[in-house]
């Protein structure tokens, strides 16, 4: 691996509430941060469901994207730059990987405007300065990024985490790795496929074949993939020891492909 692409790693779901499935992740990384720059971006729906519930608040999305009422924008900021993150910069600093925990605010590195699809504090981001990511990379921190983000006007926004890593793929110019539940996308026969272009995902999308939290993702992969012109993995936090794999030119999981 000779001065490879920084790497962005997209956590969410259960690997936040696993505890050693975190901890198996932050090994690989304690390994590639040797040779690789890695960025890891993070949701945690769960967390936020949870904290919500207590709140007497109800969780409402639509394709598979969480509205977020204006009301809750401040416990879901907190939940996600607050709990979450600081819980997966601590887990990590146990493991001396140097994490900084950062939102897509800080450093003025991700820019974002107000979604048009009716979900209330929801965030749309795109990439701005990659100044302090640079600085962090190079000086061999571990950047915790949450997907809480600013509009122009300093309101906090939500953003789906799939289209943070994705912006901040596009910063760093980086591979992108978005880790889920599943070992990458499933064709209507239940078996995992080796590849996936913009057309067949359409289709399997219209056939509800890709659904809920799986529509996001694929479509934010697609994105990614015709923004960089490269592939984009997706594929399961429960086999972290295939990461390297990925930075050797191998594909792991299902690779998203480019128009």
């Amino acid at each position: 691996m000779t001065n490879p692409k920084p790497l962005v790693i997209k956590i969410g779901g259960a690997i936040l509430e696993k505890e050693d499935a975190l901890n198996a992740l932050l090994v690989v990384i304690v390994s590639l941060k040797t040779n690789a720059k890695v960025v890891l971006v993070h949701g945690g729906g769960c967390v936020v469901d949870e904290m919500l519930a207590q709140a007497n608040f109800t969780t409402v999305k639509k394709h598979g994207l969480r509205v977020t009422p204006k009301e809750q924008i401040g416990l879901i900021s907190g939940a996600l730059a607050g709990t979450v993150n600081k819980s997966i910069v601590a887990t990590a600093n146990s493991m001396h990987l140097s994490a900084v925990g950062l939102s897509l605010a800080d450093g003025d590195m991700i820019a974002c405007n107000k979604s048009p699809l009716d979900l209330g504090e929801v965030g749309e981001p795109s990439p701005k300065s990659s100044q302090l990511l640079d600085a962090l990379l190079s000086s061999h921190f571990l950047p915790v990024i949450s997907s809480i983000g600013a509009l122009p006007n300093g309101d906090l926004v939500n953003v789906n985490a799939d289209d943070a890593a994705v912006a901040i793929c596009q910063l760093l110019n980086a591979e992108l790795l978005l880790l889920t539940d599943v070992n990458g996308v499933k064709d209507g026969d239940g078996e995992y496929l080796v590849s996936l272009n913009s057309e067949q995902a359409k289709l399997l999308i219209e056939q509800g074949v890709i659904a809920g939290g799986m529509t996001a993702k694929v479509n934010a992969a697609l994105h990614a993939a015709n923004q960089l012109r490269r592939s984009i993995a997706v594929a399961s936090w429960q086999s972290p020891e295939q990461i390297p794999s990925l930075l050797n030119g191998q594909g792991i999981g299902t690779q998203i492909l480019p128009n």
